[in-house]
């Protein structure tokens, strides 16, 4: 995708001295202005697809109706819900930031239902940031935040270190009574309107005053932790023997803090920013940790692995140059955090490493990304169940895919360095771990340095198991039959 008006440079790349054969085609540049393909009547200020020219207008109207598409589609969020939006501060989850407002505002024609709070974890203790530019980068994201008038919640990575260990256990929100159909979740919110409105209060629109809370639902505290719940943090990271798992340990602390926060405020739906670009990349990047069993789960629109809280990807459609142009187009602002630093260039985890192939690949076959993601479009949605606690993986809170044999076999490849019995051995934890979750485990440092509420966790899940495993001969098997039944 490229601006219209003048082409662009990267149409027109051909061999130079010195060079080598150019990678692409040498494609003409257009000079002449191209009316836009909806319209016919402006001029088309950007290219998404080849002959696919949008002026601005028209752009702004395809992007709007591809967001509100996505959740007419699916009908997950009903409405009068409650939805926390997962906010980084980048260029997708501020687009959808700004898709959220337009659709609650007056002037909508099909508003949006749902009532917003918004939640942005700073992550700048593990990403080399001095508390100085932690301080500044919270400042400018708390006043985007406020001037959007929903609720808020500023929070820190260190904040997950201190999380209670139900955090790692599956809601009851799937085992209790059977949810409304979407249709009578509309009626009821309808005649609630009515009766709203009949009694002096038809002003039900979530806008407002915008007031910031904790994560747990307490009053905001400083925006810095303290400097020994950071130095606590660094050291986790600090064992962490690979980007990689440094990774998967950062993605892992900031799902679960939050989760943890929809539950304590009372949010059974969750949005996060992941486009199109992202959601490929990521499924190429799951598939090299040994997550094929979970790739729907982990790249699709909804997932319900948490069972009260459900997360859902809207942006998922979006490239990451329309979400670009998008922003760059209608100044929707960002406040952008590093990545994890490190001091290679290359080839430093697995997730970079996937990204620039993608990317590079993209960059001569265009159809590369939307390829890989339609590819995953085609994934079973529906994810593994588990009977308890004991079948759901520690960490990624997914039914276990190893057991058995394949279990007996991968053991000793795992466990290569510690061998002891104890509670916070690694033979301990690698039971309660799915196949993906070991290896990242391997790389993870000692068991000693994992917050609190995992060691507990794990020694909650050891117990009951060494309890199942002596009272086994006294229990009846689902399927047995009951004395005196034919």
């Amino acid at each position: 995708m490229c601006e219209a008006n003048g082409g662009c440079g990267e149409c027109a790349v051909g061999a130079g001295p010195g060079l080598g054969p150019a990678r692409r085609r040498p494609a003409v540049v257009c000079r002449q202005p191209r009316p836009c393909v909806k319209c016919g009547e402006n001029t088309a200020a950007v290219v998404i697809r080849v002959g696919d020219g949008f002026c601005r207008t028209c752009f702004r109207e395809y992007f709007v109706h591809k967001f509100r598409a996505m959740l007419g589609k699916n009908r997950v969020i009903f409405p009068g819900e409650k939805v926390l939006l997962a906010l980084s501060g980048g260029p997708a989850s501020s687009a959808m930031l700004r898709q959220v407002q337009e659709g609650l505002s007056r002037e909508t024609a099909k508003r949006l239902r749902f009532v917003p709070g918004l939640i942005h974890i700073d992550e700048g203790a593990v990403c080399g940031q001095s508390p100085a530019q932690r301080e500044q980068n919270l400042a400018r994201m708390e006043a985007l935040l406020q001037e959007t008038g929903f609720p808020y919640y500023l929070a820190s990575l260190e904040q997950a270190l201190e999380l209670p260990g139900s955090v790692l256990r599956r809601g009851a929100g799937a085992a209790g009574e059977p949810c409304p159909s979407y249709k009578e979740a509309v009626e009821g919110f309808i005649q609630q309107q009515r009766q709203e409105a009949a009694d002096g209060d038809g002003d039900t629109s979530s806008g407002g005053s915008s007031t910031q809370h904790g994560p747990g639902g307490h009053p905001a505290a400083p925006r810095l932790p303290p400097a020994a719940l950071t130095a606590e943090l660094l050291r986790l990271f600090e064992a962490a023997e690979t980007l990689t798992a440094k990774e998967e340990l950062l993605q892992m602390l900031r799902s679960h803090l939050i989760l943890h926060t929809a539950r304590t405020r009372g949010y059974p739906k969750v949005m996060t920013g992941e486009s199109c670009t992202r959601v490929a990349v990521k499924l190429l990047t799951n598939l090299a940790l040994g997550r094929g069993a979970f790739l729907a789960v982990d790249t699709g629109f909804v997932d319900s692995r948490h069972g009260d809280v459900t997360l859902v990807r809207p942006m998922r459609e979006y490239m990451a140059k329309e979400i670009a142009f998008y922003n760059h187009f209608f100044g929707v602002p960002t406040v952008i955090t590093p990545p994890l630093s490190t001091k290679r260039r290359e080839k430093t985890s697995i997730h970079r490493l996937m990204e620039s192939f993608l990317l590079g690949l993209q960059a001569d076959f265009p159809s590369t990304i939307s390829t890989v993601y339609r590819t995953g479009e085609k994934l079973s949605a529906a994810p593994a169940e588990a009977s308890s606690e004991l079948q759901r993986c520690l960490l990624c809170l997914c039914a276990l895919d190893i057991d058995g044999e394949e279990e007996l076999a991968l053991e000793p490849t795992l466990v290569t360095e510690e061998t002891g019995d104890g509670a916070d051995s690694r033979a301990a934890f690698i039971p309660l771990l799915c196949y993906s979750c070991r290896l990242t485990f391997k790389e993870m440092g000692p068991p000693a340095t994992l917050p609190s509420y995992v060691r507990t966790e794990a020694q909650h899940r050891s117990c009951r198991a060494r309890m199942k495993e002596q009272i086994q001969e006294f229990l009846l098997e689902d399927d047995e039959e009951e004395p005196g039944t034919s």
